[in-house]
């Protein structure tokens, strides 16, 4: 008799059969997949807190305000001469802990038998959303009580002359800003705001005559671009009423925690795993995230003010 291969490994597509399911929830890999596929949504924390930092026993340490020129100035020196020494500067030191924040969904065998993946997708779907709505409300709410930094708008973001407000702000801020704070170098390039205020803006630059329509990609997509040199960024998710200017490079970032529980797989941030449960003849489809947002320099953003968007 001829060898028999062993029936395909699962694969993550839309016409699993059953048992191609019950594999599927077996694997971690698979698994962390299948989210990858579903999770429409990013974390806009994610973007906005660029530095990735291990934190070690639940905690981590930083430094902030910390400057990026010597404490003295360069010296000439003379041919064969000894080069000074300066003093190096150092910021604040601070702290943050960790927290675990996870969530489970069920799915049973029944849902598997009758309605195929449809059920395992709805219930990573929900528990990787649930993360990221998590996850992106405490990090805006970190970054929302730590930059301190504001500038009230030249002129209200609404009605007529709204686009030409818009402008003259972000452009003002940025500028004042920088030279304010030119021992720290900061490059204000991108502002955060509210799904209504991103509307309000959207709409006010695509129907002023600021912005260059050769390829209508613009008026057509209804997204704002990179426009000014700033990335214009929204989320469901914002916490505060006032649009922020930030220098996302700088800000901060997150910090994780690798406390290395058998069966997790990780999925941008997102660990998931399948849970097998004998009693009620189905899985729980869990989603966790060991970590804590931080703020090395609340001067890398500004708080615009009486926009009235």
């Amino acid at each position: 008799m001829a060898y028999q291969y062993p029936e395909a490994p699962a694969t993550v597509g839309d016409d699993l059969t059953t048992l191609q399911i019950h594999h599927l929830m077996k694997s971690p890999a698979l698994l962390v997949k299948r989210a990858a596929d579903l999770a429409r949504q990013k974390f806009i924390a994610d973007y906005l807190l660029t530095g990735r930092y291990q934190a070690v026993g639940g905690a981590i340490l930083y430094e902030t305000g910390e400057e990026i020129f010597p404490a003295d100035e360069a010296e000439q020196i003379a041919p064969g001469g000894e080069y000074p020494r300066t003093t190096m500067t150092s910021g604040e030191l601070a702290a943050a802990k960790t927290s675990k924040w996870g969530q489970d969904s069920s799915v049973t065998d029944e849902a598997i038998s009758r309605l195929g993946v449809s059920p395992l997708d709805k219930a990573i779907r929900k528990v990787v959303n649930g993360m990221i709505r998590q996850g992106d409300g405490s990090a805006l709410g970190v970054i929302g009580s730590q930059v301190t930094q504001s500038k009230a708008a030249s002129a209200a973001w609404t009605g007529a002359g709204a686009a030409d407000a818009i402008v003259d702000t972000v452009l003002e801020t940025q500028a004042e800003y920088e030279e304010i704070n030119d021992d720290y170098a900061f490059s204000y390039d991108t502002i955060v705001l509210k799904p209504t205020q991103f509307a309000a803006v959207a709409a006010a630059l695509i129907k002023s005559d600021l912005v260059p329509r050769e390829s209508q990609n613009f008026v057509l997509s209804g997204v704002i671009p990179d426009y000014l040199g700033f990335s214009w960024v929204t989320s469901k998710h914002v916490p505060f009423s006032d649009p922020f200017l930030l220098d996302r490079e700088q800000l901060g970032g997150i910090a994780t925690e690798n406390i290395q529980s058998p069966g997790y797989s990780n999925m941008e941030g997102i660990e998931v795993k399948s849970i097998r449960d004998e009693d009620t003849d189905g899985y729980r489809v869990r989603g966790r995230r060991v970590f804590v947002p931080v703020v090395l320099e609340p001067r890398a953003g500004i708080r615009i003010t009486g926009t009235g968007v």
